[in-house]
């Protein structure tokens, strides 16, 4: 076997949602990263680029003709550890803000008293 090659990496990616006005030119998107999903009735690809490479070729992507919008995946900033929440108070919301629930009485009448 081999033993002297490197151990695997993850590679640090973002996603990106890319919405274009056509699809024809989707060979381009593919050379910036991973194309994941390509939505052809709505007209949107989800791709994936590495974290170091994800702004300057977010820039690059904006300015095609054929691109709509850019939208980046926030799913890297939102904090995933919920462990210390689970099954305690913080979970829930506090008393004291309360919902506000109202009742409505709503009287059913048949159609022949009407």
């Amino acid at each position: 076997m081999h033993e002297d090659k490197e151990p695997f990496q993850i590679q640090k990616r973002r996603g990106l949602i890319v919405w274009v006005y056509s699809l024809r030119q989707l060979k381009n998107l593919r050379r910036f990263g991973f194309v994941h999903y390509v939505s052809r009735k709505m007209k949107y690809v989800v791709m994936y680029l590495n974290e170091e490479e994800y702004e300057a070729k977010k820039t690059k992507i904006e300015q095609f003709h054929f691109v709509r919008q850019v939208e980046p995946s926030y799913r890297p900033d939102v904090a995933m550890d919920f462990a210390d929440k689970i099954g305690t108070e913080e979970a829930y919301p506090s008393k004291e803000e309360g919902f506000d629930v109202e009742e409505k009485n709503t009287m059913i009448r048949l159609a022949e008293h009407v």
